[in-house]
């Protein structure tokens, strides 16, 4: 109801200077809002570091003594075991390594997780722990032949579901497994930093498998920044002053320049970690249950009642916590529910639109929850750029910068994957019982190049690079 028809009808100056009063209260209270919901939560509420972001800022303690057995078999199997594919001599010859290694990992006791679930730090070393252990497990044995599913024994599954229940993330290998939890400063009187990290776990004891983490890394430490830029524009109480248009302005740009570095660390991965180790000998460990295709055998986790619903696709870049946030400040609509040009293609529409979704369920539960929190920013800055013209050229600025750094993405997971598959090993492929199903799959028409989890690659990459292309302001 509106106040002032309730009053006597006063003269014009004082029913206008009434109406301004009631304006700038109104405003008053909405940047009282506004501040509220942001700093109703602090970034150490979501585990997030201000000076490392999503990285815990010190490794990750060691297990009790209670879980001394989980460490050691980490420990025995870090860059020693073959893939089971593996068909060279050398890989060969360390079979019967890889199956003691297994029968010792099926003849354990089922321990106890309870002492674990008041120490978040210690939760996430048990995920990375028996996470690691379950890729090693299945990925070690030799290829059956007969299609039947891979039962991974509840030794493993048991306490692995448990603490990815207190942690609300998958119960697989994730990104967080691979960077985030597995890496430890060089120099430990140091902080973590891009120049000041090295990584703990290798499938393949390559040194381009340590790359590759090592360039995920940077990109991540890089994308703190974005983080205190996306938590600045939240923290604005007003967006109606020439000085806080002209930061967001600023921020944009700094924005757009920073994701532009962060292509630049993708397209570095190129001279350290060269494409044949990486598809031959470090690709295969990541894969998850499924990945090879709907009618591939899938893992069973004995002892958990419908195991075939748990999320178990495996890590992807997709996880990354920091490019979610920029997506969600940046309001790019992967699902393709608003009406944006160019109209997507049927490329696009075929897709899977719930992927980018998806991926959030193999985060760490308090990083979702983070992400949940920017999405409901009471306005966000696309709205904002559409409403002050000064701000349109700096938002499409940042947003074409994201769309080129898909693009310099899709380039690499081209030369990475997709060309890589067509190819077959000079040194003898370690993965050639799964590169003749290759060879099989693409005679017959009938298989695309599928991501770690699963995905079809190519259609994939091309809808997230489209969708952030139709979030520009200036054909909208």
């Amino acid at each position: 109801m509106d106040v002032i028809n309730l009053l006597p009808s006063p003269p014009h100056f004082f029913r206008l200077f009434f109406r301004l009063a009631l304006s700038l209260f109104n405003s008053t209270l909405h940047a009282n809002y506004r501040r509220a919901l942001v700093e109703r939560r602090s970034h150490i509420e979501f585990d997030i570091d201000s000076e490392t972001g999503f990285f815990p800022s010190r490794k990750l303690p060691q297990l009790p003594n209670t879980f001394d057995m989980w460490e050691s078999a980490l420990a025995e199997a870090n860059g020693k075991l073959c893939l089971g594919d593996d068909d060279r001599e050398e890989a060969i010859e360390k079979r019967p390594l890889g199956e003691a290694w297994r029968s010792s990992i099926r003849a354990w006791p089922v321990l106890d997780t309870e002492q674990l679930q008041n120490d978040l730090r210690l939760l996430q070393r048990a995920h990375f722990v028996l996470a690691w252990l379950v890729n090693f497990y299945v990925h070690s044995q030799p290829p059956t032949g007969n299609g039947a599913d891979i039962i991974v024994p509840k030794s493993l599954t048991l306490p692995l579901v448990a603490v990815s229940r207190c942690l609300g993330i998958a119960p697989v290998l994730t990104f967080a497994d691979t960077v985030l939890w597995n890496c430890e400063p060089i120099d430990p009187s140091q902080p973590l930093s891009a120049s000041n990290i090295r990584f703990i776990n290798l499938f393949s004891g390559t040194e381009d498998e340590e790359n590759f983490y090592v360039a995920s890394a940077r990109a991540e430490l890089r994308g703190v920044e974005m983080l205190r830029i996306i938590d600045d524009y939240n923290n604005l109480p007003t967006f109606t002053d020439l000085t806080t248009i002209s930061k967001v302005s600023r921020d944009l740009n700094r924005l757009a320049s920073i994701i532009g570095e962060i292509s630049e660390i993708i397209r570095s991965v190129r001279p350290t970690c060269d494409p044949h180790v990486f598809y031959f000998d470090i690709r295969p460990w990541f894969e998850g249950s499924g990945a090879k295709g709907p009618n591939a055998p899938k893992w069973i986790y004995e002892g958990i009642e419908d195991s075939s619903k748990l999320d178990l696709s495996g890590p992807s870049a997709g996880q990354s916590s920091v490019m979610h946030a920029l997506d969600i400040f940046l309001d790019i609509d992967h699902k393709l529910r608003e009406k944006r040009v160019p109209s997507p293609s049927e490329s696009n529409k075929r897709a899977d639109r719930g992927f980018m979704e998806r991926m959030r369920r193999y985060m760490p539960g308090r990083h979702r929850e983070y992400l949940n929190f920017l999405a409901v920013t009471p306005k966000s800055v696309r709205q904002l750029a559409q409403s002050i013209p000064t701000l349109r050229d700096p938002y499409d600025n940042a947003v074409l910068a994201l769309k080129r750094l898909r693009d310099q993405h899709m380039k690499i997971a081209c030369l990475y994957v997709v060309t890589m598959s067509r190819q077959t090993s000079a040194r003898g492929c370690p993965v050639s019982a799964m590169m003749a199903k290759l060879e099989e799959s693409r005679a017959s028409g009938s298989e695309p190049v599928r991501g770690t989890g699963g995905n079809e690659l190519s259609a994939l990459l091309k809808a997230g690079r489209d969708a952030t292309a139709r979030a520009t302001l200036k054909r909208n």
